[in-house]
């Protein structure tokens, strides 16, 4: 499929360079960038991956923040008195 783009000068001859110095075609080039940067782009986010990995640390999460809620309690009865 042909089609136009409109990218800035510096960008084209940066890419039309690289694509000289690797001996393949501007086209083909243009090509393996785009399936390159399609690799990276999924439909989930990054960080997903990492999402409930820390799952282990959920009671020792739970007794720090029962420590905070005391200690600010303590803090909270010496303030109002």
């Amino acid at each position: 499929m042909k089609t136009t783009l409109e990218i800035p000068d510096f960008l084209f001859r940066r890419a039309k360079s690289v694509a000289a110095e690797r001996g393949i075609p501007l086209r083909q080039f243009m090509t393996e960038a785009v399936q390159e940067k399609l690799k990276t782009t999924s439909n989930h986010k990054p960080w997903m991956k990492h999402l409930g990995k820390l799952k282990h640390l959920r009671k020792e999460r739970k007794q720090i923040e029962k420590r905070v809620e005391e200690v600010f309690e303590k803090i909270d009865q010496e303030i109002w008195q």
